[in-house]
């Protein structure tokens, strides 16, 4: 851990971090216009089917009001609306009667939308559901289509992780960006929902790396003491993003106009992202010493402190980092996250827990079986990682899939979505905004663990409200955002404390693309609300519950703790927790009365 020592030669926390975190904020602030964009460009507008008689007007009868033909076109539906997806074979002329009854109409032959529907476009004036008529028997198409994007992050978390280790995070950051700029752009002229899914993959691919790489960059390059403030500013940038993408959505009512607001920004980013350093400290574990050096002589400039700029040499670098880079000789691989006892139970706790959401951790490399420094060829690889993987995937999975459940569903919970997209960011910017006190006051793990389990309690809660209390059951699913909110920004900074330098990225990539599963099952789940209209809401709220109890048990407290960056400082944090624990017994014992 001997870099934080280096770090606080280059100026610690300085201007070139307030720039960096200026800079990281760019893309951050985009990132909920391209996940949660489908709120708005894949909302679903009042339909019916077209009927010749009422939407041809050289057909109609002159002595009808629209009305009348309605009525004796359309069967009624839910609410006594126009029925959706069905219309009369034939005119029901009889149920112009004011003495009709159901029975004249209900037992009279319909038939499904044979010449399409006919949209209300009072609220938007284009979205691809309305398109594509993706309604009735293709109504499953648009669920279809968020998994599709969220597998496209999945993959992409899985690849990203493993290229930032052996290529840098500046280069893969940078790339993402230039990756999401274009497909984003080719999104605008889709002719069809088949090409708009496989762009939108593409899109989501790289999106998976800029969810991933800055908040590594922004960890790597802080002190200990900055780490928890730095990464909540982060978190509070995507919730002032989440709300602008509420304002854009209202200004902009065709989704190829929106589609096009949200695009271009990344050509810029894709541009500026040049400018950051490269992490020094993943630099001098991967033996590139020289490199580093220029990194950190940079910072020191920007940081105003140039006299590091001749203290600082190569030999000081080795010198001070010699234990860390002695101890990693070889490539690390995501197999070490389950190899090594002391990742293992970390990980596979993390696989629920962040199933509700993901972001970052680092480090890794290839599939090649690597052996720890400490253990012997063939040994079992160390506990620590075991409980660490373990319970960091278990906490993945639960996030993801609680969170996009409840965030890609707007419609469900009230009728103005720009409205509810930006009361969502504004109780989102505020749980983020206290989420640094609370991990100082709690501790990191517990303010994890205690604002998952309401964020499912809140979820349980709206099960048990009827549809016609509105406002109760926004409240309770604000409260519920806001609480995914502060765990969101929490599990940010757990994350790069429970791994190395050597496995950060990699195992932020494996913990990705595990909690885009559940991101992946969130709106498939929804498609069985007709059928098991309960499944949904209560697997939404039970998961995070669970995942905060296998948290609570299986993974340690890393508040105050420096960044670690090897395996063997996981190890001295153990025995350092279980010197502390000791010593608080034998002080509790011999102060009792």
């Amino acid at each position: 851990m001997a870099f934080a020592e280096l770090l606080e030669r280059a100026g610690g926390v300085g201007l070139f971090q307030a720039l960096q975190v200026l800079t990281l904020l760019l893309p951050s602030i985009l990132l909920p216009s391209q996940t949660l964009i489908e709120n708005f460009l894949a909302a679903v507008p009042g339909h019916r089917c077209w009927v010749r008689m009422l939407d041809n007007s050289s057909k109609a009868p002159a002595n009808l009001s629209s009305k009348d033909l309605l009525t004796v076109s359309i069967p009624p539906g839910l609410n006594l609306e126009p029925h959706q997806c069905r219309r009369f074979h034939q005119p029901q002329w009889q149920l112009l009667d004011p003495n009709a009854t159901a029975t004249n109409w209900s037992e009279a032959a319909t038939e499904p939308c044979m010449d399409g529907w006919v949209y209300d476009h009072s609220t938007f004036t284009s979205t691809i559901v309305s398109e594509w008529d993706l309604v009735c028997d293709n109504q499953g198409l648009k669920p279809m289509g968020q998994s599709i994007y969220m597998a496209g992050v999945l993959l992409g978390s899985v690849s990203w992780g493993f290229l930032s280790d052996w290529f840098g995070r500046k280069p893969v950051l940078s790339w993402c960006c230039l990756q999401v700029a274009l497909a984003n752009t080719g999104i605008i002229f889709a002719s069809n929902f088949l090409i708009y899914c496989g762009l939108r993959f593409l899109s989501a691919f790289g999106v998976a790396g800029i969810i991933m790489i800055p908040v590594t960059l922004m960890v790597e390059w802080t002190t200990t003491r900055r780490r928890a403030i730095t990464v909540t500013v982060l978190g509070c940038s995507y919730s002032l993003g989440q709300m602008a993408l509420g304002a854009l959505a209202f200004t902009l009512r065709d989704w190829r106009a929106l589609q096009t607001a949200v695009s271009m920004p990344f050509f810029v980013i894709f541009l500026i992202s040049w400018w950051l350093p490269e992490s020094a400290r993943w630099l001098i574990i991967t033996g590139k010493p020289e490199q580093a050096l220029q990194e950190l002589r940079k910072v020191a400039r920007i940081n105003g402190h140039k006299e590091a700029t001749t203290s600082l040499t190569v030999e000081v670098l080795t010198a001070s980092m010699e234990e860390e880079v002695a101890s990693v000789k070889a490539r690390r691989s995501v197999l070490d996250l389950f190899l090594m006892p002391t990742l293992r139970w970390r990980s596979c706790s993390m696989f629920l827990v962040r199933s509700a959401w993901c972001r970052e951790c680092g480090g890794g490399h290839s599939f090649k079986t690597f052996k720890a420094s400490s253990a012997l060829p063939g040994a079992p690889l160390h506990p620590l990682l075991f409980r660490s993987q373990a319970g960091k995937l278990l906490t993945c999975f639960s996030q993801m899939i609680s969170y996009y459940g409840l965030v890609l569903d707007l419609q469900n919970l009230g009728s103005d979505i720009f409205l509810l997209q930006v009361l969502f960011g504004a109780v989102d910017l505020l749980g983020r905004a206290t989420t640094t006190f609370l991990l100082s006051f709690l501790g990191h793990r517990m303010t994890l663990a205690s604002f998952q389990a309401m964020a499912g309690l809140s979820i349980l809660a709206n099960i048990f409200v009827p549809q016609d209390l509105q406002t109760v059951r926004v409240v309770f699913a604000v409260l519920g955002k806001g609480c995914f909110g502060i765990s969101l920004t929490s599990i940010s900074v757990y994350k790069s404390e429970l791994y190395p330098t050597t496995l950060r990225m990699t195992a932020d990539g494996f913990l990705q693309s595990v909690g885009r599963l559940g991101a992946v099952m969130g709106p498939l789940v929804r498609m069985t609300r007709q059928a098991v209209p309960l499944l949904a809401p209560v697997s939404y709220g039970v998961i995070p519950i669970m995942s905060s109890l296998i948290l609570l048990f299986f993974l340690p407290e890393t508040g105050g703790l420096p960044l670690p960056d090897t395996i063997q400082d996981l190890e001295n944090q153990r025995s350092a927790a279980t010197k502390g624990k000791r010593q608080e017994v034998v002080v509790t014992e011999s102060t009792w009365f």
